[in-house]
């Protein structure tokens, strides 16, 4: 299966469909009428059906398991044909696509199974998907901004040359990977001085994104919290707090982490953690999703 830990919950949501087409307009009159010598075909394929949705990952090789908070059937009964929706929904990493159609599927046999006895001809035509959402595509604002990111490393060693960046890359690969231009990149001591200058300049110079990596834990020498805190005119505890739960859950030392995310005049600066791991999970905490602030900005501009 397809590794999905380093995704977030969120809502997901689909709807599938299946088109049953029967021979005799006497088959449409039975399943109305609740003669079917087999029972109650509406309420049986819709029991199977729901069952399908649950045993989805047992069939299909390849899905997750996952839970299922949500499903329905419902049904429109035409003269010739009975057309069916499966809507599943849940709050997880994945989408839940395959198990709308499988469980339509399921109800579409049902019914076949059930109406066979007294129409040969019964036909399943299609089925499909009819909708979907959820997932981080759904929070990925599609306006015309080219966004101009800046990245900072904040370490001694590194700086020095005792050390190779790893962070600081990885920060400018996940950007490219949001289609965000990484205009600057940089490696300076942990030192508080340094680390307020480069913040006001780039401010100055109107990037939009400044990302400093490192410098965020408990030594002596980690001051970018302390640096960058009272250069900020509005901190957003929000990101701050899910940069940490999106490592808390993978890691218990994420909690000793003090990242930091603000917004100084138009430009939103985030402190991250310098390690390669961290600095990794912190923007696959708040990517793409993040992004919406500069439709924000954007606006405010107006």
């Amino acid at each position: 299966m397809i590794d999905i830990t380093h995704k977030s919950n969120t809502y997901r949501e689909a709807t599938a469909s299946a088109l049953l087409k029967v021979s005799k307009k006497e088959t449409i009159s039975a399943l109305k009428d609740n003669t079917v010598p087999k029972g109650n075909v509406l309420e049986a394929a819709k029991t199977s059906g729901l069952l399908g949705v649950k045993q989805t990952s047992n069939i299909i090789p390849d899905c997750h398991p996952l839970p299922i908070e949500h499903a329905s059937v419902s049904y429109e009964i035409g003269e010739m044909e009975i057309r069916i929706f499966m809507k599943v929904a849940t709050i997880y990493k994945t989408g839940v696509e395959v198990e709308a159609m499988h469980g339509v599927s399921v109800v579409a046999l049902t019914m076949y199974d059930m109406l066979k006895p007294i129409d040969k001809g019964i036909e399943i035509a299609s089925i499909k998907l009819e909708f979907k959402k959820g997932g981080k595509s759904d929070y990925s604002d599609k306006f015309k901004q080219e966004i101009r990111s800046a990245v900072v490393v904040c370490s001694d060693t590194i700086s020095a040359g005792q050390k190779e960046d790893k962070a600081g890359k990885a920060i400018v690969e996940k950007l490219l990977g949001h289609n965000v231009k990484n205009d600057h990149y940089a490696i300076i001591p942990d030192e508080k001085e340094q680390i307020q200058k480069k913040l006001k300049k780039l401010c100055q110079e109107n990037f939009d994104l400044v990302i400093f990596t490192g410098g965020t834990g408990l030594s002596v020498r980690d001051v970018t919290p302390e640096s960058i805190l009272p250069l900020i005119d509005r901190n957003i505890p929000g990101i701050e707090e899910a940069i940490r739960r999106y490592g808390q859950e993978r890691m218990p030392y994420a909690m000793l982490s003090r990242s930091v995310v603000g917004i100084r005049g138009k430009s939103l600066v985030m402190a991250l953690p310098g390690s390669t791991n961290g600095a990794k999970e912190s923007m696959d905490a708040v990517f793409p999703s993040v992004l919406h602030i500069f439709k924000i900005l954007a606006g405010s501009r107006h």
